[in-house]
């Protein structure tokens, strides 16, 4: 099913948040000691829309931000990086787009987003009846989408319309305990979604949710790939672990570099590997280089204007190695 990704034209379609992101400059600052700050683009899927677009990947973004200052500085933003903004709707009324404060540092760092009457969780069933999913190749979710009504139920309509369609669907379980009711809930909803997902990304800690224990969440992952599904586990520092629908399981490492940040990894990590594999890269390829595009972004300021082109990719892979767990089976 992969495969696809290489043999289609059509542009990739990422749904959920996007927002503004404000950094204290000089990097290092801490917020409350700030009195500068840069903005950028942010948010999970709007980073991964942005990480796409750098790897000149066609995307558009589907999600809802609020009619202020603040949603067109998201709009003008995606419109710069090139991701289309057709399917994203502008909301009147109190609703707001995400902000977030992020500090560019590695010791008690601190990032706080602001996500009272957030924008992206309006995005309704109406939004997604209009669009033609035939008409792309792949449809990227996040987690955070789940979390509310409406977005949850838009969200679950569209991996169904998509699948229906065809079309690959991906998804970052993107799991945030202070975001859901209770654990338990965001378990159903989850576990709801991934019936309908082909890709399956996640850390240690999300797959232990899916399974209900931290010493499970390996086990649960391969479960997933047994029902005819790709699945990436990640585990930081020691490497990722992909299993594939026919059974085997694939070891990689990571790149170490000075961070300067702890932030944009995971959404640097997507959407470089669905770039390698748009490019016919082998699997095994482009996990390292999702890993690549996370150790480059977590080594500048920002996530969505971190993310890397091909070219940067190259260089840093050139001058790099990944330093623990070479790629093999397992």
């Amino acid at each position: 099913m992969l495969s696809f990704l290489a043999t289609s034209d059509l542009p990739f379609l990422v749904i959920g948040r996007a927002g503004m992101d404000l950094y204290p400059s000089p990097p290092g600052t801490r917020i409350e000691e700030a009195t500068n700050f840069s903005a950028e683009l942010g948010g999970s899927s709007g980073n991964i829309a942005v990480a796409l677009s750098r790897f000149e990947q066609p995307t558009s973004l589907a999600t809802s931000v609020s009619n202020d200052a603040v949603g067109r500085f998201v709009l003008n933003q995606l419109s710069s990086y090139g991701v289309g903004t057709e399917h994203i709707h502008t909301i009147d009324g109190d609703v707001r787009t995400s902000l977030a404060l992020a500090e560019s540092r590695i010791e008690n760092q601190q990032t706080i987003i602001y996500r009272n009457q957030a924008a992206d969780f309006q995005m309704n069933a109406g939004q997604i009846e209009a669009i033609d999913f035939s008409q792309f190749r792949a449809l990227v979710v996040t987690g955070t989408c789940l979390t509310l009504e409406p977005s949850r139920g838009a969200t679950l309509l569209a991996l169904k319309r998509a699948k229906a369609a065809g079309v690959l669907t991906v998804m970052d379980l993107d799991y945030r305990p202070y975001s859901w009711q209770s654990s338990s809930a965001a378990l159903e909803v989850y576990q709801n979604a991934v019936d309908y997902i082909d890709l399956v990304v996640g850390n240690d800690d999300e797959f232990g949710h899916m399974s209900g224990s931290y010493a499970e969440g390996e086990a649960y992952a391969r479960s997933l790939a047994q029902r005819n599904k790709w699945v990436i586990y990640k585990r930081g520092p020691e490497g990722s672990l992909a299993f594939q629908p026919e059974g085997n399981a694939i070891q990689t490492g990571i790149y170490s570099v000075t961070a300067l940040k702890p932030i944009g990894a995971g959404d640097a990590f997507l959407g470089g590997l669905l770039a390698s594999l748009s490019r016919a890269e082998r699997f095994e390829t482009a996990l390292l280089q999702a890993s690549a595009c996370a150790a480059m972004v977590v080594s500048r300021v920002g996530c969505a204007p971190a993310m890397p082109t091909l070219a940067e990719l190259n260089e840093f892979q050139a001058a790099h190695t990944a330093d623990q767990h070479p790629i093999g089976e397992k």
